[in-house]
């Protein structure tokens, strides 16, 4: 299980495609910086593939009641249970 952490917007189209291609079942896809935006649009992800999006992170930009189906939203501290739980973590940035 790896958790997957992307920091830009969707309209890093190349990296955003290049970060759902790597997603496999179980691992985590969590949204963080800018790359919350993404928790907008609904991504397509494979099966068992789980996002969340960083509380304070969606939090600064105002869009926590616009969030996508199916999106969860964690704290600092989810965030780190996250780290922990998982065997990898790679970073898309």
């Amino acid at each position: 299980m790896t958790l997957h952490t992307l920091n830009r917007p969707p309209s890093d189209r190349a990296l955003l495609d290049d970060c759902i291609a790597a997603l496999v079942a179980d691992d985590t896809l969590l949204l963080l910086e800018d790359g919350v935006y993404c928790a907008l649009a609904g991504l397509e992800l494979p099966a068992g593939v789980r996002c969340v999006a960083l509380a304070a992170d969606v939090a600064a930009r105002g869009i926590g009641d616009r969030l996508a189906t199916g999106i969860e939203v964690v704290d600092d501290i989810g965030f780190v249970e996250l780290c922990c739980h998982h065997s990898r973590v790679a970073s898309w940035f």
